[in-house]
């Protein structure tokens, strides 16, 4: 029932943007810290930024590599969260995840099918 869906990854040149959507479901999405995370071929998965819900202050926080590049935005009108990536580089290559996790109460954790982001000349 639960269901997050990625969206928006593609192939791009070396400086160019993307912006990725998550769109959340069957779940109570103002109750969730959101993130998204990337995996590249031969690597482990990394967190790449994360929103904490509004009644933690709707906090971001980004790995170093992306600060100044990436955003990280929720709509909780539409259960969705966004990574506005620009700058790109061929590092940033990787299957992206949109994450949901509630930590209080009864917990929960939830993920996505995953986008492909491709950067590349």
């Amino acid at each position: 029932q639960v269901q997050l869906v990625e969206s928006g990854g593609g192939l791009v040149q070396p400086g160019g943007s993307l912006r990725l959507s998550c769109a959340a479901s069957g779940l109570t999405f103002s109750n969730y810290a959101m993130s998204w995370y990337r995996q590249a071929p031969g690597k482990e998965r990394e967190l790449v930024a994360t929103i904490t819900r509004a009644g933690a202050g709707g906090m971001t926080n980004y790995q170093d590599s992306v600060k100044g590049r990436f955003t990280i935005s929720r709509d909780n009108a539409k259960n969705t969260v966004y990574l506005q990536m620009n700058s790109l580089k061929p590092e940033d290559t990787a299957v992206y995840y949109c994450n949901a996790k509630k930590s209080w109460g009864i917990k929960y954790d939830y993920w996505g099918q995953g986008t492909q982001v491709t950067v590349s000349s």
